[in-house]
């Protein structure tokens, strides 16, 4: 028997609205020990490239910010605006770039509480709100400075609004206002949200109850597509700049269904074997709730995808973060299903110990993008060279987000004094993301009175990288080599006139 939000009776009993009350303490409750326990060494892995846009972006000024999101990155502009005055407050160290993400996740985590209760029970609601943070796609992206963390808390209170409008049936045009609203900030925050308006309208669809205001929603939603056009028509305009998407293949059955949510194979078998007996025991009861986290999970990764294969590049792991809370739901439904206290219980603790390598891992010092090192590297530096001293940085690799040059734009201050002798434009007086900059070769020059250089490589072959071999025709020597992690340091001298 189904006890979802639209088939609930009005005017509520007593003991309902107090139930209510108590709701939101566990949901506030829940949220905060989600915000905490994400937080807990959230700065502790190096800055990566990703952050790397998100951070050198918000630092430009506002003026040539519009000309970067005029070319590149629109579907992030919402995010790299907010970080703009957000890093003026409160600077930019890990801790502080990252804190809005763990905030975030403890919105969605609330969210997700609050949702359970409307759509299942306070019991399925209190599990679904532990196993949401306990899932190491929620635990990554509260430790990231990107938008997919706040986008995931759009996305819950979202979808708990359209339940709530689906059960008042509101009349009034200002509750539907608020929903395309907020549909809208949610695609200025994060492009792919617009799929979760997908989600809803199947909802509507496979509801009779709900079909009476299909046509208040369709309004609601067109208003969002109005408010939100810049941003669709510029994102859709620079969908090239994912074409490398294509060159990666993320799109395997490992990344799918399980590093996708899950991060290893054997809590995504626990998860995807809770959540198939949670569909069954949904369906049995012809419980409404199906419909909407079934499809929140699954539409959006099938659309996808499909576009993925047969329109253009367009998936990569973080981009379905916002089907995570639906994850949760339909897992703690599976538990739920378990019947008694001490079994659901031992669920929850296994659960626990499948995703504690994986969380755990993702707060050590290299946990981003396979070894991101730019602190460590950075910190070498500062303590080897000394004032007068020029850097150089390994030519553009194949992936520039991952080149040793933006440890100096995440790190300014363990680089002070020294000289950046291939810097040619700024990337903030560009209307991309990263420097121009001259080949080492071409700076004879510019290193004529200089007799120590400093080169970040990073360590990808054995053999003597290109930009030592051009320095030493410049008659520079070798003197010291410090291996970082993924990246290598030299110290290269020379007798100077």
């Amino acid at each position: 028997m189904s006890n979802a939000l639209i088939e609930r009776p009005l005017p509520v009993p007593l003991s309902v609205a107090l139930g209510r009350v108590r709701i939101r303490y566990l949901a506030l409750g829940l949220g905060t020990l989600g915000w905490f326990l994400t937080f807990l060494g959230s700065w502790i892995p190096s800055f990566w490239g990703d952050e790397a846009a998100s951070i050198m972006s918000a630092e430009r000024p506002l003026s040539t910010l519009w000309s970067e999101l005029g070319r590149i990155d629109a579907v992030h502009g919402a995010y790299y605006l907010f970080l703009h005055f957000w890093i003026d407050l409160f600077g930019a160290s890990e801790l502080s770039v990252r804190f809005p993400s763990t905030v975030a996740v403890g919105v969605a985590v609330a969210g997700t509480v609050v949702l359970g209760n409307l759509l299942f029970s306070r019991r399925v609601a209190v599990i679904a709100g532990i196993v949401c943070v306990l899932l190491p796609r929620v635990d990554y992206m509260a430790a990231e400075g990107r938008s997919y963390a706040i986008g995931t808390a759009l996305a819950v209170w979202l979808t708990v609004l359209l339940m709530t409008l689906i059960r008042s049936r509101p009349t009034g045009i200002l509750p539907w206002l608020g929903y395309a609203v907020l549909l809208a900030v949610s695609i200025y925050v994060f492009l792919y949200l617009v799929l979760l308006a997908v989600v809803h309208g199947i909802v509507l669809l496979s509801s009779r109850q709900a079909r009476s205001i299909m046509r208040r929603w369709l309004l609601a939603v067109a208003g969002a597509a109005v408010l939100a056009a810049p941003v669709l028509v510029y994102g859709l305009a620079q969908h090239g700049q994912i074409s490398f998407l294509a060159h990666r293949g993320y799109v395997t059955f490992a990344n799918l269904f399980v590093f996708q949510w899950f991060g290893g194979p054997w809590l995504a078998a626990a998860c995807w074997a809770f959540i198939a007996a949670a569909v069954v025991v949904l369906v049995r009861r012809r419980s409404s709730g199906t419909v909407l986290v079934v499809a929140w999970l699954l539409v959006p990764m099938g659309i996808l995808f499909v576009g993925n294969a047969l329109i253009a590049p367009m998936y990569t792991l973080r981009y379905l973060s916002f089907s995570a809370p639906a994850a949760a739901l339909l897992v703690a439904v599976g538990i739920g299903w378990l019947g008694r206290n001490w079994l659901q219980a031992a669920a929850v603790l296994v659960l626990v110990g499948l995703a504690l390598p994986t969380d755990v891992f993702q707060r050590t010092i290299y946990a981003k993008d396979g070894g991101s090192d730019w602190r460590q590297l950075s910190e070498v530096v500062a303590q080897n060279a000394s004032s007068g001293d020029a850097v150089v940085f390994q030519a553009p690799p194949s992936r520039p987000s991952r080149s040793p040059r933006l440890a100096m734009h995440l790190y300014p201050n363990d680089f002070a004094g020294l000289k950046d002798v291939a810097l040619v434009t700024p990337y903030d007086e560009l209307p991309g993301l990263w420097d121009r900059v001259a080949p080492v070769s071409a700076l004879g020059g510019a290193l004529s009175s200089t007799r120590t250089v400093w080169d970040l490589e990073l360590s990808t072959s054995a053999s003597t990288p290109a930009d030592v071999r051009a320095l030493e025709r410049l008659g520079y020597t070798v003197t010291r080599t410090i291996p970082v992690h993924r990246t290598t340091v030299y110290e290269l001298t020379r007798e100077t006139p």
